[in-house]
């Protein structure tokens, strides 16, 4: 029985993944995943046998990406500034571009021991890496869906993250607290763009974490309207946009907060990706 290399599967994956429309490195992201490899290891071992059993579920699993499942769905992982978070279909899949907004919260909280709130926190990947990234500081996180929570709570069990975990709607369990840090990247993707999107996420990430409303600003006009009550008077907010959005959320956090200091930032593809809020004291004038 003929035996078949590492990269003869690498490359068959490859080719077949192409033919259907999806990116080739998933072919490499499943190998690694089913051998159990790092990257660097597979380069290695580039002219190995593979088992055959092993290809047999490696190329079913390259068949369900081929069809459109996303493959962090089928590894049941993706990695997070740094980190390995368990996620699926009840999730949103992390995203490279959050990463920059959790930058910009670390490189702004100048509290070591922030009181923190995530609204909307999915798979708790912002609410999660601040708790550790900042171990002083007190985290809240909260989402309206269930499972997300009990997937966001898995993954804070098994990083060891300390953060507590609210369910409901928007601000509505944190109601009545102030926080020096709000953090969201909350659903702004406006309805009318479901056509033209990808069907790996139409189909498999969660509606209720990608679409809102006709202009996709729905609930940045409901964070923008509790900031005043929630934040300190020299607190500090931040939400991830959709590119083209950042003048309309900046109008809305302006207007609910006209004392901050209210920025678009572009992220490292020049999109607009995040604004900032930083809250200034009002200084009275004697």
């Amino acid at each position: 029985m003929s035996m078949t290399m590492m990269f003869e599967a690498l490359s068959r994956a490859s080719s077949f993944l192409e033919e259907a429309g999806e990116e080739t490195e998933i072919a490499s992201i499943l190998l690694q995943h089913h051998t159990g490899y790092s990257r660097a290891r597979l380069l290695a071992e580039m002219r190995s046998q593979i088992d055959e059993s092993l290809l047999e579920r490696y190329m079913e699993d390259v068949r369900t990406a081929a069809s459109g499942v996303p493959v962090q769905h089928i590894t049941g992982s993706e990695q997070f500034y740094g980190r390995r978070f368990h996620v699926n279909p009840d999730v949103l899949i992390p995203r490279p571009e959050t990463e920059e907004l959790v930058q910009h919260m670390l490189e702004q909280c100048r509290k070591p021991d922030a009181s923190i709130v995530d609204i909307g926190t999915g798979s708790g990947i912002i609410a999660i890496t601040l708790a550790l990234e900042l171990p002083e500081s007190s985290v809240t996180a909260v989402d309206i869906s269930e499972r997300a929570l009990a997937t966001a709570e898995r993954n804070a069990a098994s990083l060891q993250a300390d953060v507590t975990f609210l369910l409901g709607d928007l601000v509505s369990p944190v109601a009545g607290r102030t926080f020096d840090v709000l953090v969201s990247n909350p659903p702004y993707i406006p309805e009318g763009d479901r056509q033209s999107m990808k069907r790996n996420v139409t189909e498999h990430e969660p509606e209720g974490a990608l679409f809102a409303g006709e202009d996709g600003l729905v609930i940045y006009r409901k964070l923008a309207a509790s900031l005043p009550e929630m934040l300190t008077a020299d607190g500090i907010a931040a939400f991830e946009i959709g590119d083209g959005q950042g003048e309309a959320v900046a109008s809305l956090m302006k207007h609910a907060l006209p004392e901050a200091d209210v920025t678009v930032l572009r992220d490292i593809n020049d999109r607009e990706r995040i604004i900032s809020v930083i809250r200034q004291p009002v200084r009275i004038r004697g």
